[in-house]
């Protein structure tokens, strides 16, 4: 199955604040592809790590040494009811981070965006995949 379809579905339901995404399974795993541009590709242990902090709901490593993605470093600014992460970079935009119950979802809002439009494009998937029960 291609996970890559969500991401157009996520990017196109940003109203043009998100300009890609990811989706990787709670074990660091990539579910999508770079997907001609659209999709971020994680670096090393990016995922796993993550994927631990969501698992544990521990996200103390994200705020004592900030969210790597695509080996660029956002600063941790909360995370809210143990399934979402939000993270911001100077210059650089901002990400979302969403949990379903197997998978993550992560948006990101390019420099300038809003980043509440890509907040519920994100959680629109995640709540879509829990709802299957992933």
């Amino acid at each position: 199955m291609s996970w890559d379809s969500y991401l157009d579905n996520l990017i196109g339901g940003a109203s043009g604040d998100c300009d890609k995404a990811a989706i990787i399974g709670m074990d660091g795993s990539n579910w999508t592809t770079a997907a001609g541009g659209k999709g971020m590709v994680l670096i090393g242990t990016e995922g796993v790590t993550l994927g631990k902090c969501f698992s544990t709901r521990d996200f103390s490593p994200l705020q004592a040494s900030g969210i790597h993605l695509e080996d660029v470093k956002y600063q941790f600014l909360r995370a809210e009811d143990d399934k979402i992460v939000l993270g911001k970079k100077k210059d650089n935009g901002a990400v979302t981070i969403q949990a379903s119950k197997t998978a993550l979802v992560l948006g990101h809002t390019k420099e300038g965006g809003m980043q509440g439009n890509v907040n519920k494009s994100v959680a629109i998937i995640a709540e879509y995949l829990e709802s299957l029960g992933m």
